[in-house]
């Protein structure tokens, strides 16, 4: 899985972002990924020469080091010592959710008991001992497996194996093509698919920032428009960024794809200002911050779209205590009330947001 999984990850960089060739991409990640976490504040400012070797060692771990498992055990070995070390690596540098857990798990594989032998005692009465006693006792104590129960095993494993086969052609003429994709199936079992992340690294970071005012004119000049803070995605710029994975805010996250395009390819923001309109509870548990509570409901709520950019350590906005840096670019959706959402929310059959 692993060898496939690698592969796949590292094929579509390099076939990607211009960024992955020319050696510049971690420049931009570890401002620009999902979620970032406070290690990553500080490793975006690494020297130029880190980040180029962190690229390389990339491509290395994704083209190269897969490689390993089909060259014995001592390579198998430490193919899976290098993939968890990355995996690591990626886990403290940023969070990724649950992603790099789990790869974590087929690479415990590349193990066997010979050298995970130094994790367990070893002594007269220690655990390698009496689980060499229990392999003993039960090799003398083991009957033949009857012929035709070994020949229907053999016969499933072979027909998985084909069937495994068969619907991994697609798979590999995918990973062979220059018109790669990732993230894909190509049948309905969904037994094999393709992989892949950041083929492409944003350059700048934006965020959709929500905000609601109690003022009857959302127009006037001095109309106070107050911030919805996300448990984890900036915001707040005086706000140290979250640490939480391998736990996943799912809220957060797609904010992040929101903030790429407008808000006619992510209707369900407007579906959630809605929400923030009733004062809804379960919307806003998913928040950290509700600016209107215990008060009413705002009167309306707009979207707006800014650039953040990580303050530099130890400079003049460091020190006022902020993380990031941000700069207004423009209007993300105009600013709404439940009386403009009755139609649109019609439209698309959404149960309309009742008053909290």
């Amino acid at each position: 899985m692993w060898d496939r999984s690698g592969i796949h990850l590292g094929l579509i960089k390099v076939r990607g972002d211009q960024c992955w060739r020319d050696l510049t991409c971690m420049d931009f990640h570890y401002e620009t990924q999902p979620v970032p976490n406070p290690v990553a504040y500080f490793l975006h400012r690494s020297p130029w020469w880190v980040h180029r070797f962190e690229t390389l060692s990339n491509h290395f771990l994704e083209l190269v080091v897969p490689f390993f498992i089909f060259l014995g055990r001592r390579m198998c070995i430490l193919h899976g010592a290098l993939q968890i070390l990355f995996q690591v690596v990626l886990i403290v540098s940023g969070n990724l959710s649950f992603l790099n857990w789990l790869t974590i798990v087929p690479s415990v594989a590349c193990f066997d008991d010979a050298a995970l032998g130094f994790l367990f005692p070893s002594g007269p009465g220690g655990l390698q001992d009496q689980v060499l006693k229990m392999q003993k006792e039960e090799a003398r104590e083991a009957r033949p497996t009857p012929m035709f129960g070994r020949m229907v095993r053999q016969a499933a494993n072979l027909a998985l194996g084909i069937l495994v086969a068969w619907l991994s052609i697609p798979v590999v003429l995918n990973l062979l093509s220059p018109k790669q994709v990732m993230n894909s199936s190509f049948n309905p079992l969904r037994i094999v698919n393709t992989y892949g992340a950041f083929g492409s690294i944003t350059r700048e970071r934006t965020e959709v920032i929500l905000q609601g005012t109690a003022s009857p004119n959302a127009s006037a000049p001095d109309t106070v428009w107050e911030d919805y803070e996300f448990k984890c995605k900036p915001g707040d710029l005086r706000r140290r960024p979250c640490l939480i994975s391998p736990y996943h805010y799912r809220l957060d996250w797609l904010m992040w794809f929101a903030a790429f395009q407008t808000y006619e390819h992510h209707e369900w923001v407007i579906h959630l200002a809605g929400k923030l309109l009733a004062n809804d509870a379960e919307a806003l548990s998913l928040l950290a911050l509700n600016p209107f509570a215990d008060r009413a409901p705002p009167r309306w709520v707009r979207g707006e779209h800014y650039r953040y950019k990580f303050s530099r350590p130890g400079g003049l906005h460091a020190a006022d205590g902020k993380w990031w840096i941000r700069k207004r670019i423009g209007p993300y959706f105009p600013p709404l009330n439940l009386r403009d959402l009755k139609d649109y929310f019609r439209s698309r059959e959404w149960p309309f947001p009742e008053l909290e």
